[in-house]
């Protein structure tokens, strides 16, 4: 078979399959427009499968309350019982203990089920909705709990804002899970399915959206603030944190169109898949933060481990995969069993990648680590913060940042070609195909190969490092940036200068070891030499003994003598070493320091006479 005849065969396919879900789409629409018409007969059919059961409407809405108030009465009060008494215990002693009283409520309110029904439809509606009440109240708690366990202690008190974030979600998540047990209890009675629809569509999703997209909308700010996280942050966590709203109001509308749609083709998506679906979006933000707020309190932590440090790291991506691996799971299964698809090989390949991913991110952390603890100590820890930032690194703090991003970027590529491979794509070829690509650029580009092999013999000799001043061939600057073909120079009026390693040549390097200061004075021929020699000893002693100078001081400022003799002037030369970089400052006071003393014994400095052009001849 030709390969034009199989990409003709895959075309085809795709189209029966659209005209298929399109022909289903609109079968689904016309029954179920067409089944409002018999409403009136299933509430009837209601009504009599209520008579046959010996119960009435108002006898069942009664004794559904009464199991309600009964179990929500009881799990409020041993919540309250719980926080007080385990107020200073761990959280995960604390969420044991709610878990027991969500027990304890759920027996209390089959009991009562049992007592108020002995048997029947009305005993399974009855426990069906002591379940929900169970289920509203520690959603409403958890909910509480991940908001305001987001906030930082320090700004946790002042969380209004927080408070009613929480208590409006939890209005509509309440009336969601409402609104599936209301749809549950009539298909424990037999009602109708355009009963069931009007009850899903009208009382249930339309007003859930609508009340989210208001909390959305009414807390815009807030939730901003919490996509946001703490100071400093990145750009594109701003410009995240600023669309999120709107990226949840449209994911809103998107989960209505495809529920309704799923609904219309026959495979209803689950309401439990619908809410922890919403749940998940509003709330893992603030599980972000509050897995943050926890990694950074273990990581302060001296002790810890490399491996310990790496997993808290990736606890906060592996919230982000699993929110990301559930979400996928509820919503493709039913649309994947709607559309005919294999459940079991989707389900395989989300596995799949969700590995790929979490350990791909436990890897990168891990060099993240090991990368910070490699560079903790290279700047003195008693120099202010901006010094530290500008001080010359050591030759590990150059070298272990270029290992730790070729680290980075082959985890990156090779979990991109491990789900390459998890989905059933053959990489080899396109291994194959990245080596040529490699071997022709070898080859046909000699200048980029000559660049990386001199920048790998550059760092081996040591030649520079970050923070350094150095001098090539061709600009100055302090090494800014190092990258496997360049290194990037700024010089003292901030323009930077990107050299090529292979056009660097001959390399000056001003903040290795000592920088030696040397200054010239002329001076008249009758100057006393000696009390010149004693003057600027006494100054170099004042600067030794100075304690902003004395740290950057290697030797003093003392005079070398006569060093010439020009036009009937004397050339004192003199000099210092100072730390490389710090030679400015003790120039300065120097030269401030010899103007005065000049001046108080009477020291008059000569000028260096300018030398004129001589005039061209006259023409005879």
């Amino acid at each position: 078979m030709s390969e034009e005849t199989v990409v003709d065969l895959d075309v085809n396919s795709a189209i029966a399959t659209v005209e298929r879900v399109a022909e289903g789409f609109a079968a689904g629409l016309h029954a179920r427009f067409s089944a409002f018409s018999g409403l009136p007969n299933e509430w009837n059919s209601l009504q009599d499968s209520m008579a046959t059961a010996s119960t009435s409407r108002l006898h069942l809405f009664s004794a559904v309350f009464l199991v309600v108030v009964l179990t929500a009465g009881t799990l409020l009060a041993l919540e309250r019982q719980v926080k007080v008494r385990y107020a200073a215990q761990g959280l995960l002693r604390r969420f044991m203990m709610d878990i027991v009283a969500a027990g304890i409520a759920l027996a209390v309110g089959l009991i009562a089920a049992k007592l108020l029904e002995p048997s029947g439809l009305p005993l399974r509606t009855l426990r069906l909705w002591a379940v929900v009440t169970v289920i509203v109240c520690s959603v409403v708690c958890l909910t509480r709990f991940v908001l305001m366990a987001s906030r930082r202690p320090e700004v946790r008190r002042r969380s209004f804002h927080m408070l009613a974030l929480s208590r409006d979600l939890s209005i509509a998540v309440s009336w969601a899970v409402v609104g599936i047990a209301l749809v549950t209890t009539l298909q424990v009675w037999d009602a109708g399915p355009a009963l069931r629809d009007l009850t899903r569509t009208v009382l249930m999703a339309v007003p859930t959206y609508l009340l989210l997209a208001a909390v959305v909308w009414r807390h815009r700010r807030t939730m901003a603030s919490a996509v946001a996280g703490p100071r400093p942050r990145s750009q594109w966590r701003n410009r995240l944190a600023r669309r999120w709203p709107a990226i949840s109001i449209v994911f809103l509308v998107v989960t209505f169109i495809i529920s309704q749609a799923a609904l219309t083709l026959g495979t209803p998506l689950p309401g439990s898949a619908v809410i922890v679906t919403v749940l998940m979006v509003f709330l893992t933000p603030h599980l972000d933060a509050m897995i943050a707020n926890w990694a950074q309190r273990k990581l302060e932590r001296d002790h810890i481990s490399i491996a310990a440090a790496a997993a808290r790291q990736t606890a906060r991506f592996a919230i982000l995969i699993g929110t990301v691996a559930m979400v996928s799971t509820l919503w493709s299964t039913p649309l994947a069993m709607g559309l005919g698809f294999q459940l079991r090989s989707i389900t395989r390949e989300a596995f799949e990648i969700t590995v790929i991913a979490l350990l791909a991110a436990y890897l990168w952390n891990m060099i993240g680590t090991v990368t910070s603890r490699a560079l903790q100590g290279t700047h003195p820890a008693s120099a202010p913060d901006n010094d530290a930032l500008d001080a010359p690194r050591s030759r590990l703090g150059t070298i272990v940042p270029l290992i730790s991003g070729v680290g980075k970027s082959s985890i990156l590529a090779l979990a991109l070609l491990s789900v390459l491979i998890s989905f059933g794509v053959n990489v080899w070829p396109l291994i194959t195909g990245l080596s040529v690509f490699g071997l022709a650029i070898g080859f046909g580009s000699q200048t980029l190969v000559k660049d990386v092999v001199s920048g790998l013999f550059f760092l081996i000799d040591d030649a520079f490092r970050f923070g350094e001043y150095i001098e090539t061939s061709g600009a100055k600057g302090t090494v800014e940036k190092i990258s496997i073909r360049s290194v990037s120079l700024r010089n003292s009026r901030g323009s930077i200068a990107t050299v090529p390693y292979g056009q660097i040549g001959k390399i000056q390097n001003f903040s290795r070891d000592w920088a030696i200061e040397k200054l010239t004075f002329r001076v008249a021929f009758d100057t006393d030499v000696d009390l010149v020699r004693k003057l600027f000893k006494k100054i170099g002693q004042d600067i030794a003994a100075n304690p902003e100078l004395a740290p950057d001081l290697i030797e003093p400022f003392k005079s070398k003598g006569i060093g010439d003799v020009e036009d009937g002037t004397l050339i004192i030369k003199a000099s210092f070493t100072a730390r490389p970089g710090k030679q400015s400052m003790i120039r300065r006071t120097v030269l401030m320091a010899v103007q005065s003393a000049f001046r108080e014994n009477g020291i008059k400095a000569v000028p260096k006479p300018m030398t004129a052009n001589p005039e061209p001849e006259a023409a005879g």
